[in-house]
């Protein structure tokens, strides 16, 4: 969590206070604390900050549900900055927006003195400061842009929340020491309401500069520790290709994870360190061919370094068993820390989405760099390299991602219920209760289907006897799936491409036709060349057999 950022967010809204354009503001705030009793102006900073904060964290949220990239956010604040400043620079507009806002603040004050007729005017006061916390929002000008960016861009929603409670806190008690001081400091801002057109149009011109200024990259003091200008990501030689418009400190790993090949770690005890965390999961054959890169970087970087930790995020149940896992690391060669993240709580924290995904972080914790899915290679080590001081290296690190030539394989495909992706028979699935299936004559280029006795569980589908098959007709290169047994006894599976028994178009995991499952993990059943449309059938050879998802390669 970023301290520094959260307590400079207090002084921000602090201050607001010093700028004319709180103007329209004050004497509602005066207008309804004198108005009540001694508790009102209380009310009215609680509804304020109450409403402010809801106002701030939903807009955060809805970027969650809209999926927009945070970094986009910026551009935008800074065009309503420039709209705003324009407003302030026209009478007939900057009148429209102050008549418009005593319209609501009086509708607030009426609906206020019916919640407290005869009482000591919190609650009235309440109502009042909430409409205060939404109507002010214009009024804010570039240190509200830059704080909602901040809060935004918080990769906690406590981090989020701490930094908006205290922006709001900030912007509140100069207000608190307005309404229970009253006239008196009306008095002493005679100068300001005297000269109140100059004054906006000076700060019309200021906010339209400022926001100019940031968008061509330039640092304001005040502003610049919210990370609302572009910042370079920091080196210590070389340069960084694709780094983060906007770095961000990097979240902490989640306590209580099992760990293999390390004792737990933290991200706070690695500052000074260059830190690559790779979220991955065996049976993931995006992560997986990840692998060699990311060992080999572990290998040449470790002692002059780079830290890499992978944070293992299960996606299906026998992921989590720490023993496959210990399995897994052995067969790839892993000798850096992973970590299990069973209950996806570090995966939460990074606010990640994807496997694999690579987040690459600096000396002083913070986040420079991402990458998701397969490829870039050749710049995430320029990128290491260039953290790490050691300037540009011509690398022969391939930047595919596995994919070559103009077609696209079939999608990754689901075969429990819960996420069954392109499923054909007669009939619908049957969820959860073992049957009997009659696959069509045909099935459709990206589809599947069942024969014989299955039963459909939530995240795989399993035989019920000797026979059972499943036919694919896919487009790919390479076909893997992942498999496991009921009891976790060997059995095994045949195969047919193309209505023949596979031959030297099979997987490594495929002898004479025959694959044997021995554990749950991801198998490589089809390497055909070239790229081409096929009709994989696969036959079990006894009940409890477990299949989960198709993976494919170009």
């Amino acid at each position: 969590m970023h301290t520094l950022g959260i307590a400079l967010a207090f002084v921000e809204g602090f201050g607001l206070i010093l700028s004319p354009c709180i103007l329209p503001i004050l004497p509602i705030v005066l207008a309804t604390s004198l108005d009540g009793g001694r508790r009102r102006p209380f009310g009215i900073i609680t509804g304020f900050i109450l409403a402010f904060t809801g106002f701030a964290l939903l807009s955060r949220q809805m970027l969650g549900w809209t999926q927009i990239d945070p970094a986009s956010v910026r551009p935008v604040a800074l065009g309503l900055l420039v709209v705003f400043g324009l407003v302030m620079l026209s009478q007939t507009l900057a009148d429209q927006l102050v008549g418009m806002t005593h319209r609501l603040a009086n509708v607030g004050q009426t609906f206020a003195s019916r919640l407290d007729a005869g009482g000591n005017g919190y609650f009235s006061g309440v109502a009042v400061g909430a409409l205060i916390g939404l109507v002010w929002t214009p009024c804010a000008g570039p240190l509200m842009a830059a704080a909602i960016v901040q809060i935004m861009q918080a990769r906690t929603g406590l981090e989020a929340t701490l930094t908006v409670l205290l922006f709001a806190l900030g912007a509140g008690v100069p207000m608190l020491l307005i309404a229970l001081l009253g006239r008196q400091i009306m008095h002493r801002l005679t100068f300001l309401q005297t000269h109140a057109g100059g004054v906006r149009r000076a700060l019309g011109v200021t906010i339209i500069a400022v926001a100019v200024l940031l968008y061509e990259g330039a640092e304001v003091p005040l502003l610049a520790a919210v990370d609302l200008s572009t910042p370079v990501a920091t080196t210590t030689g070389g340069t960084m290709t694709n780094a983060l418009v906007s770095p961000y400190v990097a979240p902490e790993m989640a306590p209580g994870g099992d760990w293999l090949n390390s004792p737990p770690l933290k991200i706070s005890d690695l500052r000074g360190k260059i830190v690559l965390i790779d979220f991955w999961t065996y049976s993931c054959i995006n992560c997986v061919r990840t692998l060699p890169y990311i060992t080999r970087w572990d290998a040449k970087y470790h002692d002059k370094g780079l830290v890499i930790i992978g944070v293992h995020a299960p996606e299906f149940e026998f992921e989590k068993k720490r023993e496959n896992v210990k399995t897994a690391v052995e067969k790839y060669g892993i000798r850096y820390p992973v970590m299990l993240d069973n209950a996806l709580a570090t995966w939460n924290n990074f606010s990640n989405h994807y496997w694999p995904a690579h987040y690459l972080i600096d000396q002083n914790g913070r986040v420079v760099y991402t990458h998701f899915g397969e490829g870039e290679y050749a710049v995430t080590e320029n990128n290491i390299r260039a953290l790490l001081g050691l300037g540009a290296e011509q690398s022969s690190v391939s930047t595919s991602s596995g994919q070559v030539g103009p077609s696209q394989p079939t999608p990754e495909t689901y075969l429990g219920y819960l996420r069954a992706d392109r499923y054909f028979g007669k009939g619908p699935a049957r969820p959860d209760v073992e049957f009997e299936y009659h696959p069509p004559a045909l099935v459709p280029a990206d589809h599947w289907t069942l024969g014989g006795v299955w039963t459909m569980a939530d995240e795989k589908i399993i035989s019920g006897h000797a026979g059972a098959f499943l036919r694919l007709n896919f487009k790919a290169k390479q076909v893997f799936l992942v498999m496991g047994t009921r009891n976790g006894t060997p059995a095994t599976i045949t195969l047919t491409l193309n209505g023949a028994p596979i031959g030297h178009q099979s997987g490594p995991d495929v002898q004479n036709g025959t694959i044997t499952i021995n554990g749950h993990a991801l198998y490589e059943l089809v390497n055909q060349t070239p790229f081409q449309n096929s009709i994989l059938e696969i036959t079990a050879q006894t009940d409890g057999i477990e299949m989960y998802a198709f993976t494919f390669g170009g």
